[in-house]
């Protein structure tokens, strides 16, 4: 009698039964979302097209941008002090690179310094008007840039001297104290300073000395301000009264 020798079913563990579940009904949905999800993939993959266009795009504009502003800076510097033709005519030149910088590329990191240099290059050829316009137009595009933003403040106020409108000077000079991590404050005060003796104002002059002094004592403005500040208390003083005539001596008797 022979004997059959029973084999149980084999079954799935409970862990890999619900596992193999699962996958199938991820299968499953991949199946039925197969059409969004594509759609999802090609949206990312225009996305990263264009926002990888838009850098090599930003990249290429700034690098004409930075090879127009070193152009225009070396007209400006290499002006011959022997030809004033040559001088000019780079000094033109200048100019007109510094506006292409500032009209097609403003967007671009060498914008701002070239508005800046543009401001800079119309004062040097007497065009105050036009270059008061450029730093007014850097204050309100750039404003955020406080690297430059006191010295732009600062061109301006000489601006408006050459212009002779000292109030307008005296501002622009003003604004400088007021702009967080400016590394020309001692220089503001030293010209408010001469602002106010150009105006016989000894107390204003006085005071913006003395501020110079206490707050930057290691300025290279600091040796003029001390020697100001004696000549301005020098002036206060009040002059010694006169000393009083010595009463004439009596007459003396005649010797016989």
């Amino acid at each position: 009698m022979s004997y059959r020798i029973k084999v149980p079913p084999r079954t799935l563990p409970v862990d890999e039964a619900h596992l193999v579940s699962g996958l199938e009904h991820w299968l499953y949905g991949l199946r039925e979302y197969r059409r969004p999800l594509l759609v999802g993939l090609l949206l990312i993959v225009l996305a990263g097209g264009i926002v990888g266009g838009v850098l090599w795009y930003d990249a290429q504009t700034a690098g004409k941008a930075e090879d127009l502003q070193r152009e225009a800076t070396l007209h400006y510097l290499t002006r011959p002090s022997d030809d004033p033709k040559k001088a000019d005519a780079n000094l033109k030149e200048a100019i007109a690179l510094y506006k292409k910088v500032v009209e097609e590329y403003p967007r671009t990191p060498a914008a701002p310094l070239a508005l800046f240099n543009l401001g800079n290059s119309l004062l040097q050829a007497n065009e105050v008007d036009a270059a008061i316009d450029a730093y007014k137009r850097f204050i309100a595009m750039y404003g955020h840039n406080t690297s430059l933003l006191g010295l732009v403040h600062q061109k301006l106020a000489y601006a408006y001297q050459l212009k002779g409108d000292r109030d307008q000077a005296a501002k622009a000079f003003s604004t400088i104290l007021d702009i967080p991590g400016s590394l020309n404050r001692d220089h503001a005060l030293f010209e408010l300073a001469r602002l106010e003796e150009s105006q016989s104002r000894p107390e204003g002059a006085l005071a913006h000395y003395q501020e110079l002094m206490k707050t930057y004592p290691n300025s290279p403005f600091a040796g003029e301000a001390a020697i100001r500040i004696k000549a301005l208390e020098v002036k206060k003083s009040p002059d010694p009264a006169p000393a009083e005539p010595a009463p004439p001596s009596a007459p003396q008797p005649d010797k016989k």
